[in-house]
């Protein structure tokens, strides 16, 4: 028997009375509870989470979407999930204040550091000039371009 073919049967004991299933679409339930044990086993060797959602917007006159910013906190730290600010109103400084505005709702909810991601063709520049360092980036995603990850202090130590 070779190495390969132990290491099968292995697997094949370990899956024996189970059902493996893959799908292209998720279902609410089954993430719900997947999230729920992963959270559970995390907790304990972290802090409970404290997992808040967070939502800032910019609206027109008429209360059309000008720009837009989503995350959430958790353990001390802001996560900005999506800043968009429409064409027209770029360079404006809609995007700083959506980001302000969250970092500083951050802060309130006790955060001490702020984390996001954007694309080299996106707004690296706009992040750095907030003040926001870069710690990683994945070359080739998406194909040809590089993702970028930054991270700010939002607070000192003691803060």
């Amino acid at each position: 028997m070779t190495q390969d073919s132990a290491r099968d049967n292995t697997q094949d004991g370990m899956m024996a009375g189970l059902t493996l299933s893959l799908s292209g679409r998720l279902d609410p339930d089954e993430v719900k509870q997947i999230h729920g044990e992963l959270r559970a086993f995390n907790e304990r060797f972290t802090a409970p989470y404290d997992l808040r959602d967070l939502q800032v917007t910019v609206r027109d006159a008429d209360g059309a979407l000008m720009a837009g910013l989503t995350g959430y906190t958790n353990w001390e730290w802001l996560y900005v999930d999506y800043l968009w600010v429409h064409d027209g109103r770029r360079g404006g400084g809609l995007g700083a204040r959506l980001l302000a505005a969250a970092e500083a709702e951050a802060v309130k909810r006790g955060c001490r550091w702020s984390r996001l991601y954007t694309y080299d063709f996106q707004a690296p520049g706009f992040y750095r000039k907030q003040g926001y360092t870069v710690w990683a980036e994945m070359e080739g995603y998406p194909p040809g371009h590089t993702q970028i990850w930054l991270r700010k202090a939002l607070r000192r130590d003691g803060e």
